[in-house]
């Protein structure tokens, strides 16, 4: 397939996005818009070499009728499984790729640096990304959901959300007595986002100490 030049690829990537969420395409605004253009006329010539190199197509006359028509692979391939703990027999071949664009490429996420080891009890550590999906209502949160939540005047922390009554409860994923649970009313506690996901790069912080 031909490239795509950055401003191409940066389209592309937004009605990939937008019509995996809402399964037909967006209008000529609201990709204005998403791009942060003032005029149209870039989205429409962005549209027709998208269309021409083969990447899109659409019904001619009729709105929000743009189909991908080739998907790029930006996914690691998955070759299989290895053994922590015994042994198997390797697979070499290519099983499936692991897109993780769809993740990443989410309308609205975001990511936050942790700092500290409240929740390493659910694999979330010092240096790791987590990957945040904005609420608008803290009713929309489960119990049990692990969130981004601003108390008033105290700060930022990433913890289970539990809710009973007017009380929020933030609970941390480690056992050391230190780590207690934080209560407030629920007046005071805004909910910035829940976790979709966790990013972690091994070298960036180096290995977790243990004893052999």
């Amino acid at each position: 397939m031909p490239p795509l030049t950055e401003a191409q690829l940066e389209l592309y990537d937004y009605l990939c996005s937008y019509i995996n969420e809402y399964r037909y395409s967006p209008s000529i605004r609201q990709m204005q818009t998403a791009m942060g253009l003032k005029s149209p006329a870039p989205i429409q010539s962005r549209l027709k070499h998208l269309r021409k190199k083969g990447y899109i197509e659409w019904i001619e006359g009729r709105a929000r009728t743009i189909q991908i028509t080739t998907k790029l692979n930006r996914g690691l391939p998955i070759r299989g499984d290895i053994a922590a703990g015994g042994l198997i027999e390797p697979v070499t071949d290519e099983v499936e790729p692991l897109n993780l664009s769809e993740l990443f490429l989410q309308p609205g996420l975001y990511a936050l640096r942790v700092t500290g080891e409240s929740m390493i009890e659910a694999f979330i550590t010092q240096g790791d990304l987590a990957i945040m999906r904005p609420v608008k209502e803290s009713d929309q949160v489960r119990n049990g959901t692990i969130v981004a939540a601003r108390l008033e005047g105290r700060g930022n922390t990433l913890k289970y959300y539990h809710r009973q009554g007017s009380i929020v409860s933030l609970e941390s994923a480690n056992s050391d007595p230190i780590y207690k649970p934080i209560s407030a009313q629920a007046e005071e506690v805004e909910i910035q986002g829940v976790l979709v996901g966790v990013w972690r790069g091994y070298n960036s912080y180096g290995m977790i100490d243990r004893e052999w």
